[in-house]
Order: structure tokens, then C-alpha cells, then sequence
């Protein structure tokens, strides 16, 4: 088995690569904070699907390239594609569900199940369905600019991907319910004291700590 091989996602919003064992999937809209599309979306499965079934693989790393790991939900991309409602067409809420619920369990969801661990690598925000990816991984490791939030509030939608069912796993229902209200920023020092991080590292440390 070669030591290192391409994965081809379908897009270039999500980058995948085999090395020496290791699946590593960047999420790689930089200029947009890594914010997540159906694109995106889309191009984890295929990587996801390629690390479960592979030989050569025997842990994933999910990270983001640039400044962020994600930023949560493409609100823009998301009006560019006509999901949001127009009166000369309306939407299906029962398809529009099911479709959502399909794509949250390809991905966060199959994260969460993959029987090779999983490993998120944070060089900086993972906010909404970003902190869902996370959360839904069995480890984190975050560098010292990383912050966590649900964010969801401050959009007026509830959370998705699992964020609350994988937050309350972690921190319990009643803090649970505290960072889905409020929305509080959590530097990494405060994720690790409550259980969100497992290893905080300098900027210049993540890639290889990680690995």
C-alpha cells in the first residue's frame, strides 16, 4: 500500500488525503472561515465513506486550512442555492427535513459512529454545525487560538448536526442548555476545563501534535 494517496471528495471545499495510516480531511473555504455547504457536506461523505471501508486507513483527522476549523453554516450559500423560502416557491418542510436529517447523519453522525478514531484538529473557531463536527469526534486537539460556540442563538435557529445531543454528552444537560442559550465564546483553555478539548497546544505545535 503506498504511504500517501489522494482522495477525491468532488469538490475543493473539502480536501482528503491518506498518510502513513492517517485519513485527513481539511475543510478548505478559508476565505469563509471553513464555513460549511452542501458541497462540503457532500465531499465529507465521500471522504468518510473512503476511510471506513479503506485498508490503508486506521484513524481520521478532521481540521480546517487557515484560521478557522468552521465557522458554522454558509448562511450565503445557502440563499445563493434557493434554500430559503419564496413565495412563488414554496418549500416542501417534510422533504426539506428528511433531506437535512439524511446529510447531518452522513456526516456528523457517521463521524460519531466510524469505528476507526477520529480526531479533530482546531486551529481556531469551530462555531454551530463547525462545533457539531467537532463534538462529534472522539478527541479534539486545539490550538491556543481556537474558541468554541454554539452560536445558534445569535442566528435564531436551533442547533443541528447533533450539537446538542453530543454537548450534553459532554458537559451535561444543564451546561448544555447554558451554551445553547447564551451562545459564550469559550477560549481553549475554558473548552478543556470543561471536557470540550482533550489538549491545548501552541499555533506552531497543532499539525504535528496532531499527528
Amino acid at each position: 500500500m503506498p504511504a500517501s494517496r489522494q482522495i477525491d471528495t468532488g469538490t475543493e471545499a473539502l480536501l482528503a488525503r491518506v498518510e502513513d495510516g492517517v485519513s485527513i480531511l481539511t475543510m478548505n473555504r478559508p476565505e469563509r472561515l471553513n464555513a460549511w455547504t452542501i458541497d462540503m457536506a457532500a465531499g465529507m461523505t465521500r471522504a468518510l465513506t473512503d476511510a471506513e471501508q479503506a485498508e490503508d486507513v486506521g484513524c481520521v483527522v478532521v481540521t480546517g486550512t487557515g484560521r478557522a476549523f468552521c465557522a458554522g453554516g454558509d448562511v450565503k450559500d445557502m440563499a445563493a442555492r434557493g434554500d430559503q423560502p419564496r413565495p412563488e416557491a414554496p418549500v416542501n418542510a417534510d422533504l426539506r427535513v428528511r433531506e437535512q436529517a439524511l446529510i447531518q447523519r452522513e456526516t456528523s453522525g457517521r463521524i460519531y459512529e466510524m469505528r476507526k478514531p477520529v480526531l479533530a484538529s482546531l486551529p481556531g473557531a469551530a462555531a454551530g454545525a463547525g462545533l457539531s463536527i467537532a463534538l462529534a469526534c472522539d478527541m479534539r486537539i486545539a490550538s491556543e487560538n481556537a474558541v468554541l460556540t454554539t452560536a445558534f442563538a445569535k442566528v435564531g435557529v436551533s442547533g443541528d448536526y447533533g450539537c446538542i445531543w453530543f454537548l450534553s454528552r459532554l458537559v451535561g444537560p444543564a451546561k448544555a442548555r447554558e451554551l445553547f442559550y447564551f451562545s459564550d465564546r469559550l477560549d481553549a483553555k475554558q473548552a478543556q476545563q470543561l471536557g470540550l478539548v482533550n489538549w491545548v497546544v501552541p499555533e506552531s505545535a497543532l499539525a504535528e501534535r496532531t499527528m
